[in-house]
């Protein structure tokens, strides 16, 4: 676990019962991996329920700082979802880190970022897990369990209230009624005013409501067999888009910003246990419609907007096969996975009339001004169409083999995976030539229809190969723990630059009227897979009898084609997403947890990244030794608690704790020439709870010192934007239990 927590009986009652469910159903929670990670040779980080609460974590962007190297900046919306973990990231598209929530992989990291009601822990495995886990699991892999029914019953309720008229709301019920049954149903809800005003209309951006309906069914029919159902929804309807512009210091631009996303997920994990195995069946269906909405230049000024509309739904089958660990020096795990997911998007960028004017007309009339031009309309769309479906299948296997205190471990993984992009372009507009007479005067010339259909198809195949090796040496002696040593091999998926297709039909629209430059599709719409070798040694260490606990780890990462989003040169309406030639990684994490004393704990964690480019020429520039942007070189996480328990009870409460914590980040590089940073900055939460026998009231802060930072950067048109991290923030929690 994360922390030593010092809780009163009620946290101690719904602790106890979690523990009790990591370690009964080990079919249901740890179906691949161990149930002691401290026992693995694995960096990992173990957040128990106590600590989530502490910290007010409901969600993976909780757990950021407070697993050493594990970063996810507060920018944009929900949608972003990006995570940096020792260097490897991504902050568009394919993720770097996979997620599973009660055994439900995520796909779409477009759908990460997202509260849950009841965690009741949250696992951070860093390093490639691709053997077993797979694709976009090369910075590692997040594993969230909520509370069982099996486990606890009764109703839980929590109600928040904060600043920035944030409020939060959850209920849950979980009942047992036959021994072998049981369920659970929860519901939560969240609005927020806003931090960050938009100074051209005075309305708060980053407004946010946002529900979710869980429902979560286990049934043991017999001894041989354990069935569990996970079923979720969710809905959210955002702002967003705060971004500062660097010239004037100012958030102001004209056209809504919003995101707007609706999910549903349903996991069945089923498992039988044979004579020495046990067989695991997990089925996933995912379905994500969202719609982003951007005022894509972020200005005051009418120049154009972009909208992304999707429609994605998956269907995912791992089945597993485990060798019964029960006895015997020999254990092994064999599995096979698959998946098919398929995409629609409607993805049209929108010029307006600055935009006609600044980036077509001026353009235009620059090579050419005795015969100027001038649009029909002072607003058109390009429309741009996708249908992507993606299909894939993997065979996996690790053996694993004990011989007094040496365990070592072997896998592999063999992943086939096939992506067709299907698109439609349009455009249908036009424009009068004007011919400039010798007095001045423009008279028209000659009109010109512009019909864009564009159409077509890609196609591309991936075929990888993820191997692990482990070898971990328990000492077994006076010192409790092991140290380890691994090589893995990570995989992260390539793809499709959609947002590059405004661009192509963009320079095809120029190249109507003689200017501009033909983009070939197939050249800049794909980017390919980023794979990485990463070297690890560590070691998990407890001492004075469990109350204190040490894990250290060391990492070299060798990365092929890391995949970096970049903006192209010039006034363009795309992003894309490319590859560097070769990347190095190299840092060291250390977590420490002490108890030093009945009713004080201390937990500290650090972690260090040098994150650089080996060989990247990206046809202009060599970035050959400098910083990978985005990825933080320091995380930094402190916390200590301290409870006071009552004797003779005041007003029902029985104990009152205190936690004070401190989350530190950075230098960060914001683009490749490393001529724009973010220097460390560290941000203070304290809490104080009072705590009674079914309930508890939690009164927080969190940046207490209103420390000033950025947590995003980015270029637009040639202007240069941040986002502002959150300001001094409070609020008072009651969670209650019966």
């Amino acid at each position: 676990m994360l922390g030593i927590s010092a809780a009163t009986v009620s946290r101690e009652t719904v602790a106890d019962s979690i523990s009790v469910q990591l370690l009964d159903e080990l079919n249901v929670v740890s179906v691949k991996q161990e149930a002691k990670l401290r026992a693995e040779a694995v960096s990992a980080t173990v957040i128990d329920s106590s600590d989530i609460e502490e910290l007010g974590i409901v969600g993976m962007k909780g757990a950021s700082n407070v697993v050493p190297n594990f970063y996810i900046p507060d920018y944009g919306s929900r949608i972003t979802s990006s995570i940096y973990v020792r260097g490897i990231g991504a902050r568009m598209d394919q993720p770097a880190v996979g997620l599973n929530v009660d055994n439900v992989p995520y796909l779409n990291k477009d759908a990460y970022d997202f509260d849950i009601a009841d965690i009741a822990s949250i696992e951070m495995l860093r390093g490639p897990q691709s053997t077993l886990f797979g694709r976009n699991t090369m910075g590692g892999l997040i594993n969230i369990t909520t509370l069982s029914p099996m486990s606890w019953q009764g109703w839980r309720g929590v109600l928040q209230a904060g600043s920035g008229n944030n409020y939060k709301l959850a209920a849950g019920w979980y009942g047992r009624p036959r021994q072998n049954f049981a369920s659970s149903v929860n519901v939560n809800g969240s609005y927020l005013g806003g931090y960050f005003t938009n100074e051209y209309d005075g309305k708060k951006l980053d407004h946010e409501v946002s529900g979710a309906l869980r429902w979560k069914m286990i049934w043991h029919p017999s001894s041989e067999i354990s069935l569990q159902n996970v079923f979720s929804m969710s809905l959210l309807r955002q702002g967003g888009y705060p971004y500062e512009y660097i010239d004037t210091g100012k958030i102001s631009y004209n056209d809504d910003c919003f995101y707007h996303r609706f999910t549903l997920n349903d996991g069945i994990t089923l498992g039988y246990r044979g004579d020495g195995f046990f067989l695991t069946s997990i089925t996933a269906v995912q379905h994500i419609d969202d719609n982003m909405t951007l005022d894509q230049d972020f200005l005051p000024l009418p120049y154009f907007t972009l909208t992304q509309k999707k429609k994605e739904t998956a269907v995912t089958e791992d089945v597993v096969i485990k060798g019964d660990a029960a006895e015997g020096k020999y254990r092994w795990l064999t599995g096979v996975f698959a998946f098919h997911k398929h995409l629609d998007m409607h993805a049209p960028v929108t010029f307006k009339d600055q935009g006609i004017a600044s980036l077509i007309e001026q353009h235009r009339n620059d090579a050419n001004p005795y015969y100027p031009i001038s649009w029909d309309s002072r607003e058109f769309p390009l429309n741009s169409d996708f249908t992507i479906p993606t299909t894939g299948c993997a065979l996996y296997h690790e053996s694993r083999y004990a011989t007094g205190p040496w365990h070592f471990t072997a896998g592999i993984r063999l992943d086939y995976e096939v992506s067709i992009l299907k698109f439609e372009s349009r455009c249908h507009t036009g424009y009068e030539i004007m011919q400039r007479q010798d007095d001045g005067m423009l008279l028209p010339y000659k009109h010109i229809d512009i019909s864009i259909d564009d159409s077509g198809r890609l196609k591309r195949h991936y075929f990888n190969w993820m191997p692990r090796l482990s070898v971990l040496y328990d000492f077994n002696g006076t010192v409790d723990g092991n140290v380890y040593g691994v090589v893995s091999k990570g995989y992260k998926a390539g793809g499709f630059n959609t947002q590059m297709f405004s661009e192509v039909l963009q320079g095809r629209l120029m190249g109507i009227m003689g200017i501009g430059s033909h983009h070939d599709v197939d050249e800049i719409v794909g980017y390919k897979p980023e794979y990485s070798w990463n070297y690890e040694i560590g070691s998990h260490l407890g001492f004075a009898g469990g109350r204190v606990s040490l894990d250290l780890s060391a990492f070299y990462i060798d990365c092929r084609n890391q995949q970096m989003t970049t903006f192209p040169d010039g006034t363009t309406t795309g992003r894309i997403m490319t590859n560097a030639g070769k990347t190095r990684s190299l840092g060291g994490e250390i977590s420490v947890q002490t108890m030093l004393a009945q009713n004080l704990s201390l937990n500290a964690s650090y972690g260090y990244t040098n994150a650089r480019f080996v060989d990247y020429f990206d046809g202009k520039n060599q970035y050959k030794g400098k910083f990978i942007p985005y990825a933080p070189q320091n995380t930094l996480f402190f916390q200590a608690l301290f409870n006071i328990p009552l004797k003779n009870q005041f007003l029902g409460i029985r104990n009152i704790g205190f936690d004070a914590n401190l989350r530190g980040t950075g230098r960060i590089y914001w683009n490749e020439s490393n001529s724009r940073m973010q220097p460390f900055y560290a941000e203070l939460g304290a809490s104080v709870t009072l705590e009674g026998s079914n309930w508890d009231l939690r009164i927080w802060g969190e940046n207490l010192t209103n420390a000033r930072f950025h947590t995003f950067y980015f270029m637009s048109m040639g202007n240069e934007f941040v986002q502002r991290g959150k300001p001094v923030r409070g609020g008072v929690t009651l969670r209650l239990n019966f």
